[in-house]
């Protein structure tokens, strides 16, 4: 899809939705392209998040948990500020949460594969650990040094 809309130097990661590409187009106009492709093909709204490489660079940066391992932090993207994120969040245990620009914080103290927790919030956006974070970053950036 991303070749057909023209979109340049197309590479996915981990077969999770995961893709970097070059496009004049702004974030919003990838958006909208990719939802309604996707809708077309799957039959339902499939959300969408852009990020460029400077906002990776710029999420990573902010991350509170950076003394953590990097498997148990993930981020979750979202297209517009958290509003009212810790609101009704349900089965937090261990979990420490933190609010970003776009984006929400969670390090999960056990891992996340026992986490029960529930953030209403979340539902609007994507997850991502640290781990594939850093991953795109370094594809984003391997794409500017090849120009």
């Amino acid at each position: 899809m991303c070749i057909e809309f023209g979109f340049d130097e197309v590479t996915t990661y981990i077969q999770s939705g995961n893709v970097v590409f070059n496009s004049e187009l702004s974030q919003l106009e990838i958006k909208e392209k990719l939802e309604a492709r996707l809708g077309q093909c799957l039959g339902k709204h499939i959300g969408v998040l852009v990020r460029t490489a400077a906002e990776l660079k710029e999420i990573l940066e902010n991350n509170p948990f950076k003394d953590e391992a990097p498997n148990r932090v993930n981020v979750i993207l979202l297209d517009a500020s958290p509003q009212n994120t810790l609101a009704n969040i349900k089965h937090q245990k261990d979990e420490v949460i933190a609010i970003g620009r776009r984006e929400i914080y969670v390090h999960y103290g056990d891992g996340m594969e026992n986490s029960r927790l529930i953030i209403p919030a979340a539902k609007f956006g994507t997850g991502r650990n640290i781990n594939t974070l850093n991953k795109m970053l370094e594809l984003a950036k391997n794409m500017e040094t090849q120009k």
